[in-house]
């Protein structure tokens, strides 16, 4: 979800509207995606390298999402939507990680459609924890080092109770993945667009859906 700020430079507003009106796009399409039959999101709200913007607008976005998941929790459990947070969360604020914890365990039980959230996530970050994780076992002798294959590793990520990913989607005219979902988008169809986060809505995402839709997804096999 990238170009809250230029949104805001090219509105001449700061850029704390900016993220605010990128909420604002959030909950419009993740309103949208459950009216369509998605059944899973993922959304990538805060990244770990994020912390090295101005403390100011890192403090306004831990704002903006302490607000979101207390005004938005009541809709999302009411819709089924099931919360799920990707990345190391547990190192924010402690009033944040409390709100976190109580939305992922309201929701837990919803089956409609799933969100994820990314926060404090990095894919390389998130490929060492589970390497770390399986050499573990193997220290442990749990398991042997030529029995690890391509299921040990994606079982060890934070998305290991998602399904594949079919289509990630970046917004604001930037061509890189940005170090989110390094692995799992090996064979995913890739989709970029010159529109900015806060214009991204309804239309933008049926574009997007429709691209998806007319592609030829051989994965490799001819």
């Amino acid at each position: 979800m990238d170009g809250n700020g230029r949104w805001a430079k090219k509105k001449h507003l700061p850029r704390a509207l900016g993220h605010k009106k990128g909420v604002e796009a959030v909950r419009n399409i993740v309103r949208v995606a459950g009216e369509m039959g998605i059944e899973v999101m993922t959304l990538y709200a805060f990244s770990s390298e994020n912390w090295s913007r101005p403390a100011d607008e890192v403090s306004d976005l831990m704002g903006l999402l302490r607000q979101y998941i207390q005004s938005d929790i009541d809709e999302f459990d009411e819709n089924g939507v099931r919360l799920k947070v990707i990345g190391n969360y547990k190192a924010l604020d402690s009033d944040i990680v409390a709100l976190i914890d109580n939305a992922l365990e309201r929701t837990a039980k919803n089956d409609r459609m799933t969100l994820a959230i990314a926060l404090n996530y990095g894919a390389q970050d998130e490929m060492l924890r589970a390497v770390q994780g399986i050499a573990a076992a193997v220290k442990q002798g749990e398991l042997e080092p030529d029995q690890i294959n391509i299921s040990h590793m994606s079982s060890a990520l934070d998305t290991a109770d998602l399904p594949p990913l079919d289509l990630l989607i970046r917004t604001s005219g930037e061509l890189r993945l940005s170090n989110f979902l390094l692995w799992q988008a090996a064979y995913s169809e890739l989709y970029f667009t010159d529109t900015l986060w806060p214009d991204f809505d309804k239309r933008e995402l049926q574009r997007a859906l429709k691209s998806f839709g007319d592609r030829d997804r051989r994965f490799g096999g001819r």
